[in-house]
C-alpha cells in the first residue's frame, strides 16, 4: 500500500515564497513569509505521484490531497492513452453518476478507445444523455471548455457527445494541451477563532419590520455588554456577532433583484471569538437578549425570536479560513509529494 502525502513543511513554502516561486491565481488573496508557519499549507497533485506509486508496485494507494481528476486519469495516462481522452473521462466520472439523469452517487463504468471513450452509467433507473455528460464539464470550473491541471490543460472545445443507448454516451474529440512549465496548487488554512451559533426563528410581521434596524441596535448592546461581562479583558471589536435573516436576503444580501416580503424569518446568529468559552458566554447574553429586543410598536416586554432548542447555544468549535489560492513554479512533478509503503 502506498501513502503518499501532500502536507508542505513552511520552510519550504517560506524558501519557495523567498526565491519567488510562489504565484497568485485569480482572486488570490494576499500572502506574506509568515502565513506559512501560522497555517496548514498541502499541494494538489497530478498523476505522476500516483504513476510512480503503480510502478513501484503497490497495489492500494491512499494519497493526499490530489487533483480529483488524476484520480482516474493516473493508469490510463500510464499506459500512453490519448491524453485528451484521458483527462476528458476522468473529469466525466470524477463525481460518480452526478452526471446521470436523475443524479447519483453510484458509480459510472467507461471503456476508453483510441479516438473516443464511452461512459455508462450503473445507477439502477438512470440514463446519460449527451447534455447531462458534457453539463459536467460546467460544475466546479469558470470555464466550460478549459480545465487546469497541474501539467496543462484539458481543451473540450472540440468534443462531441453521442447517446450510444439510454445509459450510455460516446466521447471523442477533446485534447490536451502540455504546460511550458509543471505547477502544483497550494491550498492552505488557518485558525481564525471559535464559534458558537443560535438558530431562531420568528413569523410576528411588526418584528420582522422592524429587524433591520433592531440588529445594528443589538450589535451595539452586545458591544457593551462584553466590555461590562468581562470586566474590559476581552475587547468588542474581537467578537464578531453576526445576523443572517433567512428569508430576506440571507443568501444573496444586498444582491436581491426585488423587495422581499416575508411573512416567516429564520435567524442564524454566529458568534466568532478567539476561544470558545468566550464564544460561549457572549452567546448566552446574546441568545437571551435576541429573545426580547425592543419593538416600538408594542409597549412592555415582548418576544421577538423563538429558539427550537434548548438551550439555544451551539458550540460549532474552530473556525478556519482559507489562506492560499497559489500555484509553485519550477517543480517536477514529485518532488513536493512523499511516499511511504506499507505491508498489509
Amino acid at each position: 500500500m502506498g501513502l503518499i502525502y501532500s502536507d508542505q513543511p513552511a520552510e519550504r513554502l517560506e524558501a519557495f515564497f523567498d526565491a519567488g516561486r510562489i504565484a497568485p491565481l485569480p482572486h488570490a488573496p494576499g500572502i506574506n513569509r509568515e502565513l506559512f508557519a501560522r497555517s496548514h499549507t498541502v499541494a494538489m497533485m497530478g498523476v505522476e505521484p500516483i504513476e510512480e506509486a503503480l510502478r513501484s508496485g503497490c497495489g492500494v494507494i491512499l494519497t493526499g490531497r490530489a487533483s480529483d481528476t488524476a484520480l482516474f486519469a493516473a493508469v490510463p495516462h500510464m499506459r500512453g492513452a490519448d491524453p485528451g481522452l484521458t483527462w476528458h473521462m476522468a473529469k466525466t466520472v470524477e463525481c460518480g453518476a452526478a452526471c446521470a439523469v436523475p443524479p447519483s452517487a453510484n458509480g459510472l463504468l467507461v471503456h476508453l478507445r483510441d479516438d473516443h471513450f464511452d461512459v455508462t452509467t450503473l445507477a439502477e433507473d438512470s440514463r446519460l444523455t449527451p447534455r447531462s455528460v458534457a453539463a459536467h464539464t460546467l460544475y466546479e470550473n469558470a470555464d466550460p471548455f478549459r480545465m487546469v491541471e497541474p501539467s496543462g490543460i484539458l481543451d473540450t472545445t472540440e468534443a462531441t457527445y453521442e447517446a450510444v443507448d439510454e445509459r450510455t454516451v460516446r466521447v471523442r474529440g477533446a485534447r490536451f494541451i502540455a504546460a511550458d512549465g509543471y505547477t502544483n496548487k497550494l491550498e492552505g488554512a488557518e485558525l481564525v477563532g471559535h464559534q458558537t451559533v443560535i438558530v431562531g426563528g420568528v413569523r410576528d410581521h411588526v418584528v420582522i419590520r422592524h429587524l433591520p434596524d433592531l440588529v445594528p441596535f443589538a450589535k451595539k448592546y452586545f458591544a457593551d455588554k462584553i466590555l461590562d461581562v468581562f470586566g474590559g479583558e476581552v475587547d468588542p471589536a474581537d467578537v464578531d456577532i453576526d445576523f443572517r435573516l433567512y428569508g430576506d436576503g440571507a443568501v444573496l444580501a444586498v444582491a436581491e433583484p426585488e423587495p422581499l416580503r416575508p411573512r416567516e424569518l429564520g435567524v442564524l446568529i454566529t458568534v466568532t471569538a478567539p476561544d470558545q468559552a468566550t464564544a460561549h458566554a457572549v452567546a448566552t447574553f446574546v441568545a437571551h437578549v435576541g429573545s426580547h429586543l425592543p419593538i416600538p410598536e408594542y409597549d412592555g416586554l415582548v418576544s421577538t425570536l423563538a429558539y427550537p432548542f434548548s438551550p439555544p447555544e451551539t458550540d460549532r468549535g474552530p473556525l478556519y479560513r482559507f489562506t492560499l489560492n497559489h500555484v509553485v513554479t519550477g517543480v517536477t512533478p514529485t518532488e513536493l509529494f512523499r511516499t511511504v509503503t506499507e505491508e498489509v
